[in-house]
């Protein structure tokens, strides 16, 4: 299982490997002290420690995309102790994406981190797939709902109502994949304008 920072927990973890699966979670400011730690690693790595690395160059529309990836184990048994389940390798994927047919506008740079209970032993282009692989279910699902569909600036907090408004998120991203939207922004934009017909359409029923 792939999760963002807020599926961080040590709770969660320890579940999932009762269960016989694997764990790929991003590590943000939600846990602070694993964060310090696994920016340490990388920061200074102790004396020997020799990183996985792995390398990735694509282009998309004209756009350059470079990941480059750090992996180690070194933390695992210091993770373990202090509660991270099976803990195994802890990631740091560094992003560039430039524009070389517009030299003019300025490359965006990005460095995240991830526990894994990836074993020591996995291959460095396999530990990069996994994070890609999360990182297509991110740019997919979550980030048109905390960005496009203003989720993380949503203040409902009581009863249910949080679930229930995810799971409408998720039905109004998935009927707009379904429609091949290329932009859901856009789509968005021009269904909130349209009548109920639109909206019928998107469902798969005819109006009456």
């Amino acid at each position: 299982m792939s999760g963002d920072a807020l599926y961080c927990q040590k709770a969660l973890c320890r579940q999932l490997r009762e269960a016989g699966a694997g764990y790929l979670f991003a590590v943000k400011g939600n846990q602070p002290d694993l964060l310090d730690d696994v920016q340490l690693l990388f920061r200074e790595p102790p004396p020997g420690e020799r990183f996985l690395e792995a390398r990735t160059v694509d282009k998309h529309a004209g756009r350059l995309e470079e990941r480059r990836l750090r992996a180690s184990a070194a933390l695992a048994a210091y993770l373990r102790a202090g509660g991270w389940a099976d803990a195994g390798m802890v990631l740091e994927v560094a992003a560039r994406v430039s524009w070389p047919e517009h030299p003019e506008r300025p490359a965006r740079e990005e460095v995240r981190y991830f526990l894994s209970s990836l074993a020591a032993d996995t291959a460095p282009a396999a530990v990069l797939g996994a994070v890609r692989r999360h990182w297509e279910v991110e740019n997919r699902l979550h980030w048109p709902r905390d960005v496009v569909l203003g989720e993380d600036a949503c203040r409902v907090r009581a009863g249910h109502a949080p679930q229930v408004l995810a799971g409408l998120r998720n039905a109004v991203v998935g009927l707009l994949h379904a429609d091949r939207c290329a932009n859901l922004a856009a789509a968005l934009r021009e269904h909130a304008w349209s009548g109920p017909a639109a909206v019928l359409r998107l469902l798969g029923l005819t109006p009456s």
